[in-house]
């Protein structure tokens, strides 16, 4: 049985450290699987989609919160509940209450039938509890997905409000955006590759800094512009 820890972040801002801190703390042993730069739902997340193929049953999952898994509400409680079928443990570090185990307790603890007239409301109750159980699910999902369409709302109003105020949005058509990022990179470009100061290969560069392909030849690109290099 093995133990994975999932951690994902939407934007180059936020930080994963802080989600492998926080599962490794409680469970030193786990596998941590990153994810970088997605979106709310679960398409196109391949380490996820790797994991889910990896998982057996037995394992156990762990998020640092609900909204790690899933910012979808529909989405977040179908899959949970797939996954609690293959008999997946699955841990929410900042939602103890709807960790699977949680889940099973509220299956399990059933009120037993007596096989009398009470059994009707004996049943109901079992329902009851299993319906208060799966809603406690449903709404932590629901709050995740909420927290997506107020920061999104909040961006959409200070954008207005902004461009209410005579503000440039986004960048002016055909300037070029400097950023920390893009001087380090450039830098580090010049001083490696082997058509500016440097001995290496553009693959060379490309693995030795860590930025991706389109990133590079831009960067390169402008360089080149900007050092009024010719390549012959």
């Amino acid at each position: 049985m093995k133990i994975y820890g999932y951690c994902r972040i939407s934007t180059r801002e936020q930080s994963i450290e802080r989600q492998q801190r926080n599962i490794k703390a409680l469970y030193p042993t786990a596998i941590i699987v990153n994810e970088v730069y997605t979106g709310t739902k679960v398409e196109g997340r391949k380490e996820w989609n790797k994991l889910l193929k990896a998982v057996q049953s037995g394992d156990t999952i762990v998020f640092d919160s609900v909204s790690r898994m899933s910012r979808n509400a529909i989405e977040g409680f179908e899959l949970y509940k797939d996954l609690y079928e293959k008999g997946v443990e699955l841990v929410f570090i900042k939602e103890q209450h709807i960790s699977t185990s949680t889940y099973k307790r509220a299956l399990n603890n059933n009120i037993q039938l007596t096989g009398t007239a009470v059994d009707s409301i004996l049943k109901g109750v079992n329902d009851y509890l299993l319906a208060l159980a799966e809603q406690q699910i449903k709404i932590a999902f629901e709050q995740s997905e909420k927290e997506v369409k107020d920061l999104q709302q909040r961006t959409r109003e200070g954008i207005e409000t902004a461009r209410l105020n005579g503000k440039q949005i986004g960048q002016i058509k055909g300037a070029k955006l400097i950023t920390k990022k893009s001087i380090e990179a450039k830098a580090q470009i010049q001083k490696y590759s082997k058509d500016f100061n440097g001995t290496l290969k553009d693959i060379e560069v490309i693995k030795l800094i860590g930025i991706s392909r389109n990133s590079y030849y831009k960067y390169k690109k402008e360089l080149t512009q900007e050092l009024g290099v010719t390549n012959e």
